[in-house]
């Protein structure tokens, strides 16, 4: 039944990617030797496409010499949700994807080792050493079905809450929309109700009061308009309290396809360098929502160095029942843990 079920998913959006490549092509000639469409969950003014998705396509384009034309379809326009994006690339509906891995509970386990609580300071440094541990343990375990282009995460993670959460006992009985499986985790272990969902629902979840709370990065903030739904920001200065991985992936018959040329200009412009700087642009644009909290007059919470300790403290659980989880699936947690930090170390 769940083979049947994602036969059709796979049609129907097939269906949509074809109606909607159609209507923009039926009278035209192309004049790019290869179109790829970029499909992704989040608004096209927001800060991923605005300043990393669009200028990755520009320069593929110009360096291409416009023999390869990269159409962009932000906000799940070719259909689907957000969850299903990793399955549209693996089966060819549509040819790229910027996704969480997250949105798959349970598919990318070794790149949640950077999802743990507390072990994220830098996005930039995290980002180069997601994409250095994953060709050592993930290219060939997790991430063979598809052809990664980036590998990133995000500045650090902030709660933004309707009342204010300072301490582990203001969390009790809080509805908080968290990002992926180990943050759902680490939060349900902290006290809190997590509910999983995409970040495109958050608005309408804490307007309707579904969710009391949510824990995203400042980027996104603005595109959300979350910090006008929420008064209360709560930060965790040095070590974050997570981040989210990201995978910007593309479907490994389409890039096998290509002349040797053009391959070429796909993987001068990913990889590590890359990588390092899509985290290092998303951390940079945590600024502007930030600031623009402030100027509204909201709530910016920032923890000291002793309180933090103690939500360290109350942490460490997650952590090793992370470890306990891995070892069932015959990975070394404690291993891919350890080189994880020598990575983001050197």
């Amino acid at each position: 039944m769940i083979n049947l079920n994602r036969k059709i998913a796979k049609l129907a959006a097939a269906a949509a990617v074809s109606a909607v490549a159609l209507a923009g092509t039926a009278s035209s000639t192309f004049a790019q030797e290869v179109t790829l469409r970029l499909h992704q969950f989040l608004p096209a003014q927001a800060n991923v496409p605005k300043n990393i998705l669009d200028p990755w396509a520009d320069k593929i384009e110009a360096e291409s010499g416009g023999r390869i034309k990269i159409e962009r379809y932000p906000a799940m326009q070719l259909g689907g949700k957000p969850p299903e994006l990793i399955d549209q690339v693996v089966d060819g509906v549509v040819d790229i994807v910027w996704t969480v891995a997250g949105y798959t509970p349970g598919r990318f386990p070794r790149a949640e080792v950077f999802e743990l609580p507390f072990t994220m300071s830098d996005a930039e440094t995290m980002s180069r050493a997601y994409w250095k541990l994953a060709e050592e343990e993930m290219m060939d375990t997790e991430f063979a079905p598809f052809k990664p282009l980036g590998l990133w995460v995000h500045g650090p993670g902030v709660i933004h809450s309707s009342n204010p959460i300072t301490s582990l006992g203001d969390l009790n009985g809080v509805k908080l929309r968290a990002p992926t499986r180990v943050t759902n985790k680490l939060f349900s272990n902290l006290g809190a109700t997590p509910i999983g969902m995409p970040v495109p629902a958050i608005p309408e979840a804490l307007s309707k009061g579904v969710v009391d709370a949510t824990v995203i990065p400042w980027e996104v903030v603005g595109a959300l308009k979350v910090s006008e739904l929420v008064n209360n920001h709560t930060e965790f200065p040095g070590d974050a309290l997570y981040t989210t991985t990201f995978l910007f992936a593309m479907n490994k018959d389409k890039y096998d396809s290509l002349p040797d040329d053009l391959k070429a200009i796909i993987d001068a412009n990913s990889g590590e360098e890359f990588s390092a700087f899509a985290g290092k642009q998303m951390q940079s644009d945590d600024a502007g929502p930030r600031a623009a909290a402030v100027e509204n007059g909201n709530n910016i919470i920032t923890l000291t160095p002793e309180q933090v300790s103690e939500w360290k403290d109350a942490a460490q659980g997650t952590i090793d029942e992370w470890f306990v989880e891995m070892d069932s699936k015959g990975i070394d947690g404690k291993a891919l843990k350890a080189r994880a930090d020598e990575l983001m170390a050197n």
